[in-house]
């Protein structure tokens, strides 16, 4: 591993994103004593002030967003001592020059960028850079999503910043892989002997991904309208836990081997046609409703206009090979939903005889049942069978619950923002949990198969009533093959 980065250099940095996010992840990282000496913050956007009046700006987010707890004013006033302030917009070499000028002399001690800007300011901003003279072998540039809207276009992204910096230099960021139960699913599956011998199609009957907000468009109407809820959320988040589920063991813990592994999973999805969509996938569209006991409009109302972008979507997937074969995936995820959750499901098969009565008949036997909850809470909970306690002469069965909760079991340890360790591991060079350009694409490829047979199929958004969890279709996506969403 090479020495951490000593700059970070910040573009978009007045927007939500680095006032909620970003500098309270820096500001957490300084407190705890894990960033290097002489760190320098470097932020860029397009509105014109000093560094005076941005310090100020940041330690006004850092009151709001922080935990009460975290926040110290003498902490905080170190913390925005580290921050300069240079006004940029892409395309002005001018700024660009006065950019490089505010990190003379420290290139030689690495430089992080961070782009939290439309992926459209991507490749100008890397080519301003490149012309500053800021790019080295010490350069490392991270990208939020989206990547690009298609494969096309996400080539294109992915070529304007692969022309200037190697792969090894690019860390595409899907803020996800930073939460804590995340990565903990590596820990679950190749860190526990008992789980992954029955972690493929012999034992396990069905897997159900569902990640719900109880949001609308929440100020993003000129984004969200023509993306939708396939492109914002299955495409990055959803596949990214897909692929942790079903990847095979890497032969270690390191950038290469993990992403090599779910590189495999994710081009193993089965895509979809003009016919499967009809059967393997629902769209929706919130109309007006309640979600938490709140009157809330549809989405049509809160846009302006009618619009055939879906804020809902349920996928029946399949993995086509060895280990998954014939296993079916459940995808969900939405807006103005009851419940803001994001949780994976693990339905087991039953058991193959049963000792305990015909079909296990009136013993109350029933499939074991792993949820892994990612948030709000964060647990793992296991369904076993249990004998109920009684004299009985026939042996009653009931399902009681191994609940591990990550929240309890490390409760003197502050749960962490998920951008602190992405943050942590951008500076340090470690790319374990950024998305490679071959598993963008990949996504990608499946996404595309689906907008397409939409296309082909003229597939439109079926309306739900906010503080549901979509339209009736989606319960008979699941139930039509017997099972049921764990809700």
């Amino acid at each position: 591993m090479t020495d951490p980065s000593a700059t970070f250099l910040l573009f978009g940095a007045t927007g939500d994103l680095a006032r909620r996010m970003i500098f309270p992840s820096l500001y957490n990282l300084l407190s705890d004593g894990l960033l290097p000496d002489d760190f320098l913050i470097v932020a860029s956007g397009r509105s014109a002030m000093d560094d005076a009046a941005f310090r100020k700006e940041v330690d006004a987010a850092l009151k709001e967003f922080l935990a009460a707890d975290r926040y110290d004013a003498e902490r905080a006033k170190s913390f925005v001592g580290m921050i300069r302030y240079q006004p940029v917009e892409a395309g002005n070499a001018d700024q660009f020059r006065a950019l490089a000028d505010r990190i003379d002399g420290r290139a030689d001690r690495g430089l992080s960028v961070y782009l939290s800007t439309p992926p459209s300011l991507f490749a100008p901003t890397a080519q301003g850079l490149a012309e500053a003279g800021l790019i080295t072998p010490k350069t490392r540039i991270a990208m939020e999503k989206p990547i690009g809207k298609d494969l096309a276009s996400s080539k294109e992204v992915n070529d304007g910043i692969g022309a200037l910096f190697d792969e090894s230099q690019i860390f595409r960021v899907d803020h996800y892989l930073g939460k804590e139960t995340v990565q903990n699913l590596l820990a679950l599956r190749f860190g526990n002997v008992m789980f992954e011998p029955l972690w493929n199609a012999t034992a396990i009957d069905h897997v159900q991904i569902t990640v719900g907000e109880t949001v609308g468009l929440e100020g993003r109407v000129s984004y969200y309208d023509g993306v939708g809820a396939l492109r914002d959320m299955v495409q990055n988040h959803v596949l990214q836990i897909l692929s942790i589920i079903a990847m095979e063991p890497p032969a270690r813990m390191d950038p290469t081997a993990v992403r090599d592994e779910k590189v495999k999973a994710l081009r193993s999805l089965r895509p979809m046609t003009d016919e499967t969509v009809k059967t393997h996938s629902v769209r929706g569209q919130y109309t007006p409703g309640a979600v938490k006991g709140q009157i809330v409009t549809g989405y049509a109302d809160e846009l302006g206009k009618p619009s055939d972008t879906e804020t809902f979507v349920a996928l029946k997937a399949y993995i086509d090979n060895w280990r998954w074969q014939g296993v079916p995936f459940y995808l969900r995820t939405g807006k103005r939903m009851p419940d803001r959750q994001s949780e994976i499901v693990i339905q087991f098969k039953p058991v193959r005889h049963s000792i305990f009565g015909r079909n296990g008949h009136g013993s109350g036997l029933e499939p074991n049942t792993m949820v892994i909850r990612l948030q709000p809470e964060e647990y793992i909970r296991l369904q076993i069978m249990s004998k109920r306690p009684g004299l009985e002469r026939q042996v009653q069965l009931e399902e009681v619950t191994l609940d591990v909760s990550l929240t309890a079991a490390f409760a003197g340890q502050r749960r962490r923002i998920a951008y602190e360790r992405l943050i942590l591991d951008l500076l340090a060079g470690d790319q374990t949990l950024f998305v490679r350009r071959d598993e963008v694409e990949a996504q990608w490829t499946w996404i595309d198969s689906i907008i397409d047979g939409w296309k082909d199929a003229n597939v439109k958004p079926s309306p739900y009533s906010s503080g549901n969890w979509g339209p009736s279709s989606a319960i008979a996506l699941i139930e039509r093959d017997g099972a049921s969403w764990h809700d």
